[in-house]
């Protein structure tokens, strides 16, 4: 079989468990191959389908997320490796990154930045790709994903520039920062999700609390002290909490503009002393 109809194959089997069967299956087609999917797109006739690549479509089958199957998953301009029990990286967090641009533009950038929850290291990693002169510490509680955090930074120039600590959130840290990046669990418990995300990503990264927003009631009053004077700090929200965690800013003296994601959802709130 040639490698075009077996992409065609393997998409038709994974729109039974995929909203992107053909993405799945170029990526998971260009792994097999070991060449990036550009390249597999450009010369996929004349290449022969691999002998892994059967099994790697009966892994998707399964639920698995691509991201876990491939071992990575692209995010702004950087590549972050993931794996079972770290967070895969969504579109929708590149909103952070968009507004933290569009608040330092014009400007040298940030000096400093925290990542709090940092997972793999996804925004603090694109952030400092953005700036190269920056310096970033990234904290989280699990200690898996800080191994992925630490081994995705050393792929940065000059990647002394990041490092990583176990944390609960802010407690213990001191400012200040000029950038502040969060995406904490946001979703409430109990709720349905997608079986890939269900069956396979930490509950600790999802989950928030009956309400869904535990974790935003930690992070919030630790904001401002951690703020430099001119500083911002940035953190993702579900699309229906801008209300709600607008509110919680609000109690703790921080003014609040709203950024939306490429889906015209609310999705990141950037926080300035009030």
């Amino acid at each position: 079989m040639s490698v075009p109809a077996a992409l065609t194959e393997a998409a038709a089997r994974l729109g039974e468990v995929s909203d992107t069967p053909r993405l799945d299956a170029e990526l998971l087609m260009a792994h097999a191959l070991g060449v990036e999917r550009e390249t597999l797109l450009l010369d996929a006739a004349r290449l022969a389908v691999p002998e892994g690549f059967a099994a790697l479509v009966e892994r998707r089958m399964g639920h698995e997320p691509v991201a876990y199957i491939v071992g990575y998953r692209d995010f702004w301009n950087v590549r972050i490796a993931v794996g079972p029990g770290v967070l895969i990286p969504r579109p929708d967090s590149e909103t952070l990154i968009e507004a933290a641009l569009a608040h330092f533009a014009g400007t040298p950038g940030p000096a400093t930045i925290l990542d709090l929850g940092t997972g793999p290291g996804t925004l603090l990693i694109a952030a400092l790709a953005e700036w190269p002169e920056a310096r970033g510490l990234g904290v989280d509680i699990s200690d898996a994903a800080l191994a992925y955090a630490r081994a995705n930074a050393a792929r940065l120039p000059r990647p002394e520039r990041a490092t990583f600590q176990t944390g609960n959130w802010a407690d213990g840290l001191t400012g200040p920062y000029d950038l502040i990046l969060a995406n904490p669990p946001y979703i409430e418990e109990g709720s349905m999700l997608d079986q890939q995300v269900a069956d396979h990503e930490p509950p600790g990264a999802l989950f928030a609390g009956a309400d869904g927003l535990d974790d935003y009631r930690r992070i919030l009053p630790a904001l401002r002290p951690l703020l430099a004077a001119d500083g911002i700090a940035i953190v993702e929200i579900g699309w229906q909490q801008r209300v709600a965690v607008t509110e919680l800013a609000e109690q703790n003296r921080l003014a609040v503009t709203c950024y939306r994601d490429l889906g015209g959802r609310d999705r990141a709130l950037a926080c300035r002393p009030a």
